[in-house]
């Protein structure tokens, strides 16, 4: 039987290789877990999920193999290519690549490897910008080829927006908090009723998850509507107000909570907020940059994950919770 691509084909036995900086592997860890719904092993690179994730949802997967052949031995997976009988279409190219994060080999060995490989497959070979990349890893214990889907970085492009705080969430760390808040995507809605210049808005928009904003400040309001206007979303989806007299109700919630010299917040003003979250969203991720969980506890929430993230001096607690 010979196996062409489809584009209707649904795999379901995936890998995706990731990398991050130790400062936000907390971040990463648990970002992945509720993307792929897994357990994340501390040392591997590698992840398997039988859930079908766009690669570059995430600023820190770097690409997904579908699975089409494994097997013990290299060789008897020669024999699985041989007999899937793979085949590039007529207009399409191909090339086969070593996937690093599997067990490590030389450069010349990973080179013998995919010549091997790529010599089962019937089609035009090309290495440089081919139409399709098929994936040769080997794991711990097995081999496997499969299609390389891989990740681009979104949120690369938002990195340079007309308005930005200097302390503001980067938009590496806005996306994963993103995902970590709705790892569904666009099957829930998010509100963000603290939400600054719109860094967490761009990312939820540009994963195409329904998501309004709220700020107290008219200056953020201002730098907020004009960075959503210039990635070409709707400036209405963000409005003016104290988050205590918002109304309505999303699925999940990301609470920044305010911080510098001229946003510090008293308990009462803290358990205020937090008490009116409760009533826009059932989850919610905080983010605060003192300790947070008597206030969380106080006003109702439930804490599921909690982590932090550094950046030199400056630390973030990251909350995960549900109310």
């Amino acid at each position: 039987m010979t196996h062409t691509l489809n584009k209707e084909h649904h795999p379901t036995d995936l890998l995706y290789t990731y990398a991050c900086h130790e400062s936000e592997q907390a971040l990463c860890h648990l970002e992945l877990q509720r993307l792929l719904g897994i357990s994340i092993p501390p040392e591997q690179a590698y992840l398997r999920s039988s859930r079908l994730i766009d690669p570059s949802r995430s600023p820190f997967i770097k690409l997904r193999l579908e699975v089409l052949a494994e097997n013990k031995e290299f060789l008897g997976l020669l024999a699985d290519i041989d007999s899937l009988a793979l085949q590039v279409p007529q207009d399409c190219t191909f090339k086969v690549v070593y996937i690093k994060e599997g067990v490590p080999y030389s450069y010349d060995e990973q080179r013998k490897l995919e010549r091997r490989a790529g010599e089962r497959i019937t089609g035009t070979a090309k290495m440089k910008d081919p139409d399709i990349t098929y994936g040769l890893m080997q794991l711990e214990n097995t081999w496997v080829l499969g299609v390389v889907r891989y990740a681009e970085p979104i949120w690369l492009q938002h990195k340079n927006k007309p308005y930005n705080y200097s302390t503001g969430l980067s938009s590496r760390m806005a996306r994963a908090i993103v995902n970590v808040a709705a790892p569904e995507g666009d099957a829930v809605s998010i509100i963000d009723p603290c939400c600054g210049m719109g860094n967490v808005l761009i990312e939820a928009l540009s994963m195409g998850i329904a998501i309004r904003g709220n700020d107290l400040n008219p200056l953020a309001i201002r730098g907020a509507r004009v960075n959503l206007q210039y990635y070409g979303y709707d400036s209405r989806l963000v409005t003016l107000g104290d988050m205590n007299d918002l109304t309505g109700h999303a699925d999940r919630a990301v609470l920044d909570l305010p911080y510098n010299l001229c946003s510090v917040l008293s308990m009462e003003e803290q358990l205020g907020m937090l008490r009116s979250l409760g009533r826009l969203a059932d989850e919610a991720v905080i983010i605060s940059t003192e300790p947070l969980e008597e206030q969380l506890n106080m006003s109702g929430w439930k804490i599921q994950h909690h982590l932090q993230v550094t950046k030199g001096t400056f630390i973030r607690d990251i909350w995960l919770c549900e109310h």
